[in-house]
C-alpha cells in the first residue's frame, strides 16, 4: 500500500498556476471534465481485467466451458466498443462546445504573435503588450493566433485548450475567464533554444478596470 508521503507529492502536481485541472474558465472546465471522465473509464477497465485475472487464480478452470469465440466477441470486441464508444461520443460533444463560433454575444477579440522568445498581444484599436495578456473577465474571447518565424503553441491551461501557430496561417481559439485573475501561458511546442523562457501572463480584469488596463498598454506599460 502506498503512503500518504508517497501519494502527496503527486497530488500536489494537479495544482498550480499550469494546470489543467485547476479550470478557472467553461473551456478549461469541459476539458478538466472530459480528462476526469476518461480516468474514471480507464480506471474501471483496469479494475474489471484485475478482477478477472484474480477471480481465474482463485478459481482455476472457471469459464472453461465458455467457447473462446465468446471470450473474444463479447470481450475484445463488444466490451472496449461500448467504452471507446461512449468515450468518443462524449470528447467530440466537449469539442464542440469549445469551438469559436461567430456571432457570440460579447465577443471580444485579441491577435497573439509569437517570435523567437516573446509573444506580442495586439488588441483591436492597435495597441499592443508583450508577454502579458488583458482580457475582460466574463466574456469570451477569440484569441487569434498568427503563424510568424518557426511553429509555436499557445496555451493557457486553466483557461482552455492550445493551438498551434504556423507560419502563413491564423488559428483561433475562444477563450473566457470566469473571475478576474492572473493565469499563465505557455508556447507548448520546441521552438528553439529560448523555448524554455517563452511563458506569458494572461490578466483577466474586471468589467469596470477593463477600460484602465488597456489605457496603461497605451501608455507604455504591460
Amino acid at each position: 500500500m502506498w503512503s500518504a508521503a508517497a501519494i502527496l507529492p503527486l497530488l500536489s502536481a494537479c495544482s498550480g498556476p499550469l494546470s489543467t485541472l485547476a479550470p478557472a474558465g467553461p473551456a478549461a472546465s469541459a476539458t478538466a471534465l472530459l480528462w476526469w471522465v476518461m480516468l474514471a473509464g480507464a480506471t474501471a477497465i483496469l479494475l474489471l481485467v484485475l478482477a478477472l485475472v484474480g477471480f481465474a487464480f482463485l478459481r482455476p478452470g472457471v469459464g472453461r466451458d465458455v467457447p473462446p469465440q465468446r471470450w473474444l466477441v463479447w470481450g475484445g470486441l463488444v466490451f472496449p466498443g461500448v467504452v471507446l464508444g461512449a468515450l468518443l461520443v462524449f470528447a467530440l460533444a466537449t469539442g464542440e462546445r469549445l469551438l469559436a463560433h461567430p456571432g457570440t454575444p460579447g465577443l471580444f477579440t485579441v491577435e497573439a504573435r509569437p517570435h523567437q522568445w516573446s509573444w506580442r498581444f495586439r488588441y483591436a484599436d492597435g495597441r499592443e503588450s508583450v508577454d502579458v495578456l488583458h482580457l475582460p473577465a466574463g466574456r469570451p474571447v477569440d484569441v487569434r493566433v498568427v503563424g510568424s518565424d518557426v511553429i509555436h503553441s499557445f496555451w493557457v491551461p486553466r483557461l482552455g485548450g492550445k493551438i498551434d501557430a504556423i507560419p502563413g496561417h491564423v488559428n483561433t481559439i475562444r477563450l473566457m475567464a470566469d473571475r478576474p485573475g492572473t493565469f499563465g501561458g505557455v508556447c507548448a511546442e520546441f521552438c528553439g533554444v529560448g523555448h524554455a523562457a517563452m511563458g506569458f501572463q494572461v490578466v483577466a480584469h474586471a468589467s469596470a478596470d477593463f477600460d484602465a488596463a488597456l489605457a496603461g498598454v497605451l501608455e507604455g506599460t504591460r
